[in-house]
């Protein structure tokens, strides 16, 4: 069997893959039904609702506990992997965000840059609110659950 074939037929794999993708889809719809806009590059953008790292990770510790057992090296990885890639998209990434809304609002909204050419605005969508991340981490557990009935 060929190495793509392997890991196609990863079934942790597939469900992080399946997490990062219903969270996506999910931006899509909540973009569209708040902001009657229907904006397809939410699928692979940064920041929104739900977390889709949040989602990814949650999806991966959930497939990697029950694939690999929870008393597992790999389950100890993907815990702590998990933990800082959730504390960074609610800790840093947010605090970027806003810095990077400040930053725009100084660069655009004020005379001083007149003379600069700025091609386009940094971007204020990176990072995720705690309630966002709550419901990344519950995409993740659901998704998880039923790729797991589905797979297993």
């Amino acid at each position: 069997m060929n190495s793509f074939a392997m890991i196609l037929e990863n079934k942790v794999l597939i469900i992080a893959g399946l997490g990062w993708v219903t969270a996506g889809i999910l931006k899509v719809i909540i973009e569209l039904i708040i902001n009657k806009k229907l904006s397809v590059s939410r699928l692979l953008g940064s920041g929104g609702m739900p977390s889709s790292h949040t989602s990814t990770v949650v999806s991966l510790v959930i497939a990697v506990g029950y694939d690999c057992g929870l008393n597992t090296v790999q389950f100890a990885i993907v815990v702590i992997f998990a933990i800082i890639v959730i504390h960074d998209a609610v800790g840093v990434r947010q605090e970027t965000g806003k810095q990077a809304q400040i930053l725009n609002q100084i660069m655009f909204d004020t005379s001083i840059f007149d003379d600069l050419d700025f091609e386009k605005r940094l971007k204020e969508y990176i990072g995720h609110t705690p309630f966002q991340v709550l419901v990344g981490a519950i995409v993740g557990v659901v998704v998880s659950i039923i790729a797991i009935r589905f797979l297993y």
